[in-house]
């Protein structure tokens, strides 16, 4: 399967962290989608992994492993997707519960923040929508303020209060680069960055990104991915061959009334790149 043709999506999310559809609903939308691999990769999460292999199984649909972890680089949130790691190894599962451990403090100041600007009730009402508890997140306040009618959707408030410099953003530390790429490559997977070109980096900064990555042991970029336009599909097939990583490739799918694109209906992978999966043959399930 080191096919860059192959319809693998190794990039969504469940109810375990901020999706809206349950594993086993993403395994089924995703076979009819013609998923040909595909990974589940909550929020620094693990827990609804044996539940998506158990669906995927079902449905005769290859899988692997997967998470995506925050990290803190330069001021910047940036995100790091694990794939095809021990998800019982107990180094990587106790690195994701510190980082998943300041979400609800965070979730608190963030409704302070949104009181202020006019939203009332932000944390109770974004818990309606939250399936773990351990993990709240920005896309739960956001369900919260379009069902109060403040917004007329989730990307609107994301634009109006939820990203970096608006009312309702709350900055946090979470795990270093250095500890999520260890933790995903101790364990066996191998780390790729998630859609790069949506980091308000600079230059320069971008660059050590993807020069520190690379020194950690991360080994691939998400090329094509549902945030990712035209150009940044050049952009990163470039940084491919420049900083010799592999290709990954993934809708980052929420849900079916949010996402700008379905699971599986990705562009190809160009084809002179490696696809990640090229690595992982031995670690599909």
């Amino acid at each position: 399967m080191n096919n860059a043709l192959t319809n693998a999506d190794l990039h969504c999310h469940s109810v375990v962290s901020d999706g809206t559809l349950e594993p086993e609903m993403l395994a089924q939308r995703a076979k009819a989608n013609g998923v040909e691999l595909w990974a589940l990769t909550d929020h620094d999460e693990a827990g609804g992994l044996d539940r998506a292999l158990a669906a995927a199984r079902q449905q005769a649909l290859p899988f692997l492993t997967g998470t995506e972890i925050s990290v803190s680089f330069v001021g910047t949130t940036v995100h790091i997707i694990g794939l095809g790691f021990d998800h019982t190894d107990a180094t990587l599962l106790k690195g994701l519960n510190t980082t998943r451990a300041g979400r609800t403090e965070r979730a608190h100041q963030m409704s302070d923040e949104l009181a202020k600007a006019g939203i009332p009730g932000a944390f109770e009402g974004a818990m309606k929508f939250v399936g773990n508890p351990d993990l709240i997140s920005r896309s739960h306040f956001a369900r919260y303020i379009v069902e109060a009618g403040f917004c007329p959707d989730t990307n609107a408030v994301f634009r109006k209060y939820l990203a970096d410099g608006k009312p309702g953003y709350v900055t946090h530390q979470w795990a270093k680069l250095s500890e999520a790429v260890g933790w995903i490559t101790g364990a066996g997977g191998v780390a790729v960055i998630a859609h790069p070109g949506r980091y308000a980096l600079t230059a320069n900064e971008e660059f050590a990104l993807f020069t520190e990555f690379k020194n950690h042991g991360g080994q691939g970029v998400e090329v094509i991915t549902g945030s990712h336009g035209p150009a940044d599909f050049v952009k990163y097939a470039d940084y491919c061959n420049e900083f010799e990583l592999v290709a990954s490739r993934g809708s980052d799918f929420h849900s079916p009334t949010e996402s700008r694109i379905d699971l599986g209906k990705l562009p190809d992978l160009p084809g002179s790149l490696t696809p990640v999966w090229s690595l992982l043959e031995s670690r599909v399930h």
